[in-house]
């Protein structure tokens, strides 16, 4: 098995820092962390890979409201 690709990376990357903030990340602020944890990540590739998020694990990843990305996990958590 190879190194997994860039954008493996950024995803894995996207979710281990979702999963240290159960409330959920910006997308900015999400798209600065993922990209100070490599300078080798093109911030257009970062970009696309967050957007896909929701595309890509529908199953792990929501968004509660515009721009806010969340663990599907912490959803019961949410205040009615």
């Amino acid at each position: 098995m190879g190194r997994p690709t860039v954008t493996g990376r950024i995803n894995a990357k996207a979710l281990e820092l979702l999963e240290q903030y159960p409330a959920g990340l910006r997308w900015i602020e999400l798209r600065k962390r993922i990209e100070a944890s490599d300078r080798a990540f093109h911030p257009k590739t970062v970009n696309g890979c967050i957007w896909k998020l929701i595309e890509k694990y529908p199953d792990r990843v929501y968004k509660p409201s515009k721009g806010l990305f969340r663990l599907l996990k912490y959803r019961s958590a949410e205040p009615c």
